[in-house]
């Protein structure tokens, strides 16, 4: 019932809030509830066992066999960990909101609600239904309480995620609708046994498909766009929960549903991924570079790393695609950390023009401190979990088909990848010289640091990734028995 119970909190909390119930203690008090049990969950967790725990079901149509189902194995628990400690951190550095408190905070919870709910879900209708729930409240946080463009940065990121959602949904429909009709079924538990029943060229069509749909969802190039206009113009509480986590669904979904239930289409379509991926990494890695502001640059930093993430699913290979589920993690742990600073910097500054700063290092340490760390995490910097997450990706990939007479083009794609690596060093560390390194401007003068009280989330958050990459070895056991299964004869 603890799983239940992590699910529907967030919701039932936010629906409280709208009816009247104090919004920020409310919303607190809810996602460290969540936190707690979450935490609780993952220390009980069965770790050398194969298969999900603490199953409980609920039956909605017998006719279409639809049930409320929800399980976790290690790749779904560490999905859980991440959204409870991201929803935590994102409310906890909510400021002050001058307009719709009530319904700000409830659409907060709902996003983390739709999040747990689709990590969580054993059935493919809940595990969609729940990531459109999160998608509605994302729309007006920018919509009514973002800054610059946000109308139309709300409106671009809806176009594009339903857009997503739609060809998502028609390779889902298209994977039921290609098992014989005795085989039928939305409990992903069942289809995981019936891979081998659908044809070849079907597996093709759809696994293109679902590659497309969820492509779009985690903005893989060339259908990137939305994202760093969407996060430069959300709250940064928004862009946290949104780029640390609800982004994450469509790498979820391929290791969940797409990988281990269409092995001959991913295998069909894998070079088209790297080649896609690629993109990621060096093309959007030099716009970063190129970027004048820095809620911009860190929003095309996020697209970039998900070119590392996509490298792993695709590596074939259990150490690659283990990598890639320690680097979701990582990554969502570090980018939340860096749009909550740049978000109370923006607060404090009225500016994120690089330019427009300089010399905040002096003003505002505890920022710059707290920005450093995260920046380190973000460009790989060892005994930090993304760097953990890069070195078993890269070498995932690497050693995939490797031949010691020439290189094929898993271990182009390494090398480039290492490349990736230096560009992000370039940006990151640019970007932190602009805006904390100097002298302090006159026009700064009046901004004030962070409150002593956010050390408690930001504690937690560069805590996370330092564990993790100083013993990695406690995720990794976790989530690898989810995929040893997937690569049975593979190293």
């Amino acid at each position: 019932m603890i799983l239940l119970f992590i699910v529907l909190l967030p919701i039932l909390a936010a629906i409280a809030i709208l009816f009247g119930a104090p919004p920020r203690r409310t919303a607190l008090w809810a996602a460290g509830f969540t936190l707690v049990a979450t935490v609780l969950m993952y220390l009980g967790f069965e770790a050398g066992q194969r298969g999900f725990q603490a199953v409980i079901s609920f039956p909605i149509s017998s006719d279409w066999k639809i049930n409320f189902t929800l399980g976790v194995d290690g790749l779904s628990l560490m999905m859980l960990l991440l959204t409870a400690v991201v929803t935590f951190a994102a409310i906890w550095f909510t400021g002050k909101i001058t307009q719709h408190e009530h319904a700000f905070y409830a659409c907060l919870l709902l996003i983390a609600g739709g999040a747990f709910g689709a990590f969580a879900s054993l059935d493919l209708f809940f595990f969609y239904a729940f990531h459109e729930l999160a998608l509605i409240p994302t729309f007006l946080l920018i919509g009514i309480w973002g800054t610059g463009n946000r109308q139309a940065a709300a409106w671009k990121i809806t176009i594009y995620l339903a857009t997503g959602s739609f060809i998502l949904l028609l390779g889902l429909i298209m994977l039921y609708r290609s098992l014989p009709e005795a085989a039928r079924s939305f409990d992903i538990r069942a289809l995981q046994k019936t891979a081998g029943l659908i044809p070849a060229e079907a597996q093709s069509n759809i696994f293109l498909l679902l590659l497309v749909g969820f492509g779009i969802l985690v903005s893989l190039f060339p259908f990137h766009s939305w994202a760093p206009e969407a996060y430069a113009s959300a709250p940064a509480p928004a862009a946290m929960l949104h780029a640390g986590v609800l982004k994450k669904f469509g790498l979820y979904g391929l290791l969940r549903v797409a990988i281990p239930l269409l092995p001959g289409g991913a295998e069909r379509w894998n070079t088209l991924l790297i080649v896609l991926l690629l993109g990621n990494i060096i093309y959007i890695g030099l716009v970063t570079i190129a970027q004048k502001r820095l809620d911009w640059m860190l929003g095309y930093s996020s697209v970039m790393h998900m070119g590392y993430i996509f490298l792993g699913i695709a590596s074939g290979t259990l150490l690659g695609t283990s990598g890639a589920a320690v680097l979701i993690f990582a990554h969502g742990i570090s980018i939340a950390l860096l749009f909550a600073i740049s978000g109370e910097i923006r607060q404090r500054t009225g500016t994120l023009v690089l330019r427009e700063l300089g010399g905040l290092g002096k003003i505002m340490p505890r920022a710059a401190f707290a920005f450093g760390l995260a920046a380190f995490a973000s460009i790989g910097l060892p005994g930090f979990a993304n760097f953990t997450g890069e070195v078993m990706v890269l070498f995932g990939a690497f050693r995939n088909g490797a031949n010691p007479e020439r290189f094929g083009i898993y271990q182009i794609a390494a090398v480039l990848g290492l490349w990736g690596v230096v560009i992000s060093a370039v940006y990151m560390l640019r970007a932190y010289r602009r805006v904390f390194m100097g002298p302090a401007l006159e026009s700064l003068s009046g901004a004030t640091d962070l409150q002593r009280s956010l050390r408690i989330p930001i504690g937690m958050l560069v805590a996370l990734t330092l564990w993790f990459g100083f013993f990695p070895q406690t995720f990794v056991r976790i989530v690898t028995p989810t995929f040893k299964s997937y690569f049975t004869s593979k190293p």
